[in-house]
């Protein structure tokens, strides 16, 4: 190739290329053919190759795709997978008209918009999971709105709260990731073809065809930006960090209240797993999946930073190609730990009985008490100060609950009932105003739904413009050939 005369051994080929399967092979060739037919359009369409030419190359390339790459399974790539692809081309059609394929273009933008076509479709995947999980924990919540429970705050029974307004918590949480990862998205909408190697070219090529064939906004702004950066496989790794905490979180507090101490949820069969030398055992193992995952994602975005740090900006194999691939592991590690964490927090059944009682022996309804004398123009700290004295009294008779005789005058009949304590926390977002946190958490899922839908809809539009834009150099290249 051009001045080389030699090339890497078969030992260090496989560690600069890999040794992809037949299946990642026909992956990879996929979205670069998807490029390559969108760059093609464009190169006809700006006179830069014939009709006739860009017709044969798109029958070629279309009979390639159809045929799941089998040509190139198993052929030698000592310069990588594309070039072994480029090479096949010329070989089926001559340099004549397989070489001109990759006129105005170079390896490098060719591989910054296949990194981000392969980054958009990998978030929308995983912005709609996210969506789904949003959708199971807010509509558990909405069934077990009055299903009273006590939250924790330094693992200490703290104040009344419901499951279901729990779980419509994290649910509004998650919905801020899920915004994270569709600016991730929206942040990769400009295309890098067309800023050639590192500069762009200076042959008479429109970029915003290829594009616009390729979904994309527009094109890139500045060459060397488009080629140096991968900003956007860090931004989308660190949203999906975000999201693969938020779910760790969760998976913490339901292992937490499915043991035998708590008992405040149970799992069904199929998603428990018993123990090989204790018979008893029901685990709930993948918890500890959906927990660990997160982990996954924050090393991957961890070992993708440090490879970038401090390199040149420009084109770089350490940012273009050894960062990026340790992109992918965290991504799906996020993916895998939503779905996990779907099937859980759906199949969790929790045990209201056990939950109210365990809420009343904590004594979490004294803050309310003290509230009560705040509202009799009692100064806080002094309404602190007698309801820690009351609940003093009554651990000092062996009570775990708080009694009339413990109350102090002040409170004489008043209202105990944890779930009428909880209807009253109704400021700053409280148990008591379900009805509006669960709308917000709501507007959030139908708003990220409907964007899955746009995104994914356009984006089949531009697929579906490619296909007839193809089609059309075909058939003028066939009328082109007759004449």
């Amino acid at each position: 190739m051009s001045r080389l005369t030699a090339t890497v051994g078969a030992r260090i080929q496989s560690i600069v290329y890999g040794s992809p399967s037949p299946a990642e092979i026909t992956d990879e060739l996929r979205l670069t053919s998807d490029i390559d037919l969108a760059h093609l359009v464009m190169l006809v369409e700006c006179g830069l190759v014939t009709a006739a030419d860009g017709a044969a190359l798109a029958r070629r390339i279309e009979l390639l795709r159809a045929d799941g790459f089998r040509p190139l399974h198993d052929v030698p790539t000592p310069r990588g997978l594309y070039l072994a692809y480029e090479q096949q081309l010329i070989a089926d059609l001559g340099a004549g008209i397989g070489g001109r394929l990759h006129t105005a273009r170079s390896r490098n933008d060719l591989k910054a918009t296949a990194t981000a076509l392969r980054l958009r479709t990998r978030l929308t995947d995983l912005v709609c999971e996210l969506t789904r999980l949003q959708a199971v924990l807010l509509s558990r919540g909405r069934a077990h709105r009055h299903t009273v429970m006590p939250i924790h705050t330094h693992y200490q029974a703290a104040l009344p709260i419901t499951y279901g307004y729990y779980l419509v918590g994290v649910a509004i949480a998650l919905g801020r990731d899920i915004a994270a990862l569709r600016r991730a998205v929206d942040a990769l909408d400009r295309c890098p073809m067309g800023a050639g190697a590192v500069a762009g070219t200076d042959l008479p090529i429109d970029p915003a065809v290829t594009a616009d064939l390729l979904g994309f906004d527009g094109p890139a702004r500045h060459a060397v930006d488009a080629v140096a950066s991968r900003d956007g496989a860090l931004a989308a790794l660190a949203a999906a960090a975000g999201a693969g905490l938020t779910i760790s979180r969760l998976g913490t507090d339901l292992q937490l209240w499915s043991s035998a101490e708590f008992g405040f949820v149970a799992f069904p069969d199929r998603l428990v797993g018993g123990s090989s030398a204790m018979p008893q055992k029901r685990n709930a193992f993948l918890l500890e999946h959906v927990k660990a995952k997160a982990g996954t994602a924050i090393g991957a975005w961890t070992t993708a930073a440090t490879m970038m740090r401090s390199t040149p900006f420009t084109n770089s194999i350490e940012v273009g190609s050894e960062a990026v691939a340790a992109v992918w592991p965290g991504l799906d590690a996020v993916l895998d730990a939503t779905v996990l964490a779907r099937a859980l927090a759906g199949g969790a059944r929790p045990v209201p009985e056990r939950m109210l009682a365990r809420a009343e022996d904590g004594f979490v309804g004294a803050t309310a008490l003290a509230n009560r004398l705040v509202r009799q123009d009692v100064p806080f700290r002094t309404a602190h100060q007698l309801v820690g004295g009351a609940v003093r009294h009554a651990v000092d008779r062996g009570a775990t609950r708080l009694t009339a005789e413990d109350l102090p005058a002040e409170l004489a009949g008043a209202e105990t009932s944890l779930p009428a304590l909880v209807a009253e926390q109704r400021a700053g977002g409280g148990p008591g105003d379900f009805d509006g946190v669960f709308a917000a958490g709501y507007r959030d899922l139908t708003d990220h739904d409907a964007w899955c839908h746009t995104v994914r809809n356009r984006w089949a539009a531009a697929q579906q413009r490619l296909a007839d834009a193809v089609a059309r150099i075909v058939r003028h290249g066939e009328r082109g050939d007759r004449a």
